[in-house]
């Protein structure tokens, strides 16, 4: 059974962007004769917004695009990540982290590193384990070791007979396939280093919210923004790590500003208004290729572009 999702913040309402993401994620769900669910990601409490989640949720509605269950909390959902978090530490998967935010910037500068732009800075491993831990440092954060794969971390490499007598096995390279941007590739540890999983505030990380609940709600394939890419290496590491199964994924094209950028809320993106849903639909519909609906209603568009949907992925393709 084909099961997609549609997980948005409630930091305030769906823009133009959102729907780009909302409404591809419901085509490749209804075009595979599969179930389409709504998860509000409101794990990051601080910066969620009173009433957005039920706007959005009146929002998809107006637009035609309705869950097949009850939509689901995360914030509701905390045993859940403190049971993952405990089975990745008792795996030496996860470990406790004393570090701020100076100390990974004075660790890297004294390598020579410095934060780029818009990046955050690869996190050192200062305080894994083989480096001495917290050295009597109070914890702050719990993180993902990303030195230590399980072998079902690595699938295409045959552990030797003398590696297969461990239980980790260090494996940092990691590729996967887009259904539509192809043949990816991320040298984690490299890249983004140990990452956070239970944050110094006591929030719950996104990477890890969101694997555990993906995971939970049998969600076969994975359908949102192309920002978001370079986070799927991280949640397959932890997919890998909790014995879970790693979805599909696809990665939609991005509405941009006029600067360029993302359109997103940080940036001034206007509140998605649905008072004519058709025409808001079919801008997203473009930003996905698909082709301009026949005139009627929002039913007979969203029926339209399903089948579109479906012969555009069709033959295994999707």
């Amino acid at each position: 059974m084909h099961i997609g999702r549609f997980a948005p913040s409630p930091t305030g309402p769906l823009h133009a962007g959102s729907l780009v993401a909302a409404l591809a994620s419901w085509l490749d769900a209804r075009a595979h004769g599969g179930r389409w669910l709504v998860r509000i990601e409101d794990v990051d409490t601080p910066r969620c917004v009173p009433g957005a989640d039920q706007f959005i949720l009146s929002q998809l509605a107006a637009c035609g695009l309705m869950p097949d269950e009850a939509p689901v909390w995360q914030s509701q959902r905390t045993t859940h990540y403190r049971a993952a978090l405990d089975r990745l530490v008792a795996s030496g998967h996860a470990y406790p982290c004393a570090c701020s935010r100076k100390d990974i910037e004075a660790a890297q500068a004294a390598r020579g590193t410095l934060r780029q732009r818009g990046a955050e800075l690869p996190y050192p491993g200062t305080c894994r384990p083989e480096h001495g831990g917290l050295n009597g440092r109070a914890p702050r954060a719990w993180r993902r070791h990303t030195g230590k794969f399980s072998f079902n971390d690595a699938p295409t490499h045959s552990p030797s007979a003398e590696s297969a007598t461990n239980s980790i096995a260090n494996v940092t390279s990691l590729h996967w396939h887009d259904r539509r941007l192809g043949t990816q590739h991320q040298h984690v540890e490299q890249a983004v280093g140990d990452f956070v999983l239970l944050r110094a505030d006591g929030l719950w990380a996104y990477q890890l919210a969101v694997v555990v609940d993906d995971a939970l709600q049998g969600i076969t394939h994975v359908v949102r923004g192309e920002d978001l890419a370079d986070n799927t290496p991280r949640q397959i590491l932890l997919q890998r790590a909790l014995a879970v199964p790693t979805p599909r994924y696809l990665h939609t094209p991005l509405v941009l500003a006029k600067d360029g950028q993302k359109l997103s809320k940080q940036n001034g993106a206007q509140a998605l208004d649905v008072s004519q849903p058709l025409v808001a639909l079919t801008h997203a519909a473009q930003t996905l290729g698909l082709s301009a609906p026949p005139a009627g209603t929002v039913g007979l568009a969203l029926a339209a572009w399903r089948d579109e949907w479906a012969r555009r992925w069709a033959a295994g393709s999707g």
